[in-house]
């Protein structure tokens, strides 16, 4: 079974940091793009961050832009997020997911299009 997992949310005070990981089972995530979104309830699903199967190429939401760092490491099979200085506005569920791109440099398309998802992790940032 093809499954995405997320780890790393919690609590944290604004200004401060966390990590979140995204790691797969069942498939490897080196042929795939992966991208973060996060999703507040009665609010759209919007796009974080996505990195490219390569990772040489990566894009941000004008929100986090210069804040949160994307990488990934293809030897174990993880994807992770760095968020610096979080904000409250940061708080939402973290999703990862991943799509299937023919080129190493794709970055995501929209979310709808993305091919797997996990389940989310929830990230709360304190004032």
């Amino acid at each position: 079974q093809l499954q995405l997992v997320e780890s790393g949310g919690g609590l944290a005070q604004s200004g401060g940091s966390l990590e979140l990981s995204c790691t797969a089972s069942g498939f490897t995530l080196e042929g795939y793009a992966i991208g973060w979104f996060r999703q507040v309830p009665g609010k759209g699903r919007e796009a974080v961050s996505c990195i490219s199967r390569s990772g040489r190429s990566a894009n941000y939401g004008s929100s986090v832009k210069g804040r949160f760092t994307i990488s990934r490491d293809n030897v174990k099979n993880t994807v992770s997020l760095q968020m610096n200085s979080l904000k409250p506005e940061d708080t939402a569920v973290y999703y990862c997911a991943a799509v299937g791109t023919v080129t190493g440099e794709i970055l995501c398309p929209h979310y709808s299009a993305m091919d797997y998802w996990g389940e989310g992790t929830v990230v709360t940032v304190s004032s």
